[in-house]
């Protein structure tokens, strides 16, 4: 049978290849099980450098910081969204993902979404004297369930929690275990909006964001075999927000990340004494949260280059029309991800459609560099009238 054994592995090792960067024994690079899920879902958040945790409320703030639903100028929507992975080499690799919000009151709102990663199709064969014959085709895929309740604190603070149903199913039919991975995750977001402010003699407003996200158990795939960790993450971020005039309006944000995953440990080949490759402890996930900040075998420095940190811009014209840009930046250390984005957008009267393309400035090719991403958000009344500055 010319198939994969155990291609869990095969794929998440290839998967880890294109999205870490690259995998060099001597280098301490996180990883984790279901990476997807660090994946920018949206083509919004996409062009202005992959970042949205302190952005001004959209459709696809239950990926980022779903605390924001309770600014939203929309009583409810739902966003589609299409991104293509390793679109140069393959073009059945994909994620996809639906979200729909609906604001309660003025100071609460829930949300839910279905994120679903396809790793395209495996062709199955076996080898009849001496003639190969096809015995079938798999598709393994990743997807994710959550929903999201925010409340209003105040006038300018809020807060919000979610819960997410994990399915990694990567595995073929003919293996002895074909059974899916899952676990849960949990996320904690919080938002602050401040009053309209003067600033350089023009109106601004300042946001603020958190989200914990995706804190739960490790996924085990194999009884017996190791389990991985899934990408818990740590973002904060903030924005200015201008009115330059009536019509026009700019934001400029930044944004930090931290996997709150342990730094891989070095495994010691008995035979030579020197390490021999590097992975994941075998700790509690609680404990590997507490651990990721204090856990690098360099200490504060390579604490440090676990960060990784981008900025982005958003200019809109009437509220019709938006030109973004951005930058995204890791350790050359720790996965080599760097690169600028652009993006668009365009309001018409029953929907809004983003558009990003993403420029890698790194030696390490990006997956997906040169692919235009795509979004489109319905919303299902008019704008409420509000102070909201985009």
């Amino acid at each position: 049978m010319y198939n994969i054994k155990h291609s869990i592995g095969v794929f998440v090792t290839v998967f880890f290849l294109f999205f870490s960067g690259k995998l060099i024994a001597q280098e301490r690079i996180i990883t984790t099980g279901v990476p997807f899920l660090l994946i920018t879902p949206d083509a919004r958040a996409a062009g202005m450098g992959e970042q949205g945790v302190a952005t001004s409320a959209d459709a696809f703030s239950q990926q980022w910081n779903p605390s924001k639903y309770v600014f939203s100028e929309h009583k409810s929507g739902f966003g589609i969204s299409y991104t293509p992975y390793l679109s140069k080499l393959v073009d059945d690799i994909f994620l996809a993902n639906i979200t729909y919000f609906k604001k309660n009151t003025n100071r609460s709102a829930w949300a839910m979404s279905l994120k679903y990663f396809s790793l395209g199709d495996i062709v199955l064969n076996d080898l009849v004297a001496g003639t190969i014959i096809e015995q079938g085709i798999e598709r393994p895929n990743e997807l994710t369930l959550d929903f999201s309740y925010s409340l209003l604190l105040n006038s300018k603070y809020s807060m919000a929690v979610a819960a997410r149903f994990i399915r990694s199913d990567l595995k073929i039919s003919s293996d002895l275990d074909a059974s899916s991975a899952n676990t849960m995750g949990v996320d904690i977001a919080g938002f602050y909006k401040s009053d309209l402010f003067d600033f350089a003699k023009k109106k601004a407003r300042l946001r603020l964001g958190f989200n914990i996200s995706n804190i739960g158990p490790r996924l085990k795939y194999d009884e017996g075999g190791q389990k991985n960790f899934i990408p818990t993450n740590l973002k904060v971020g903030s924005g200015l927000n201008l009115n330059l005039d009536s019509n026009n309006k700019i934001s400029l944000n930044i944004e930090f990340n931290k996997l709150m995953v342990p730094t891989p440990v070095p495994v010691i080949n008995k035979n030579t004494g020197k390490v021999d490759r590097y992975e994941q402890p075998d700790i509690s996930f609680l404990s590997g949260i507490f651990e990721s900040f204090s856990d690098a075998p360099d200490g504060y420095t390579e604490e440090l280059k676990e960060i990784t940190w981008g900025i982005g811009s958003e200019y809109n014209f009437q509220d019709a029309f938006a030109l973004r840009a951005g930058y995204f930046n890791e350790s050359l250390e720790k996965g080599s991800r760097r690169y600028f984005t652009l993006g668009t957008g365009f309001s018409l009267n029953f929907a809004d459609i983003d558009i990003s393309y993403l420029f890698s400035t790194s030696r390490v090719r990006n997956p997906l560099e040169n692919t235009l991403r795509f979004s489109i958000t319905f919303n299902l009344d008019n704008p409420q009238l509000t102070d909201e500055d985009g």
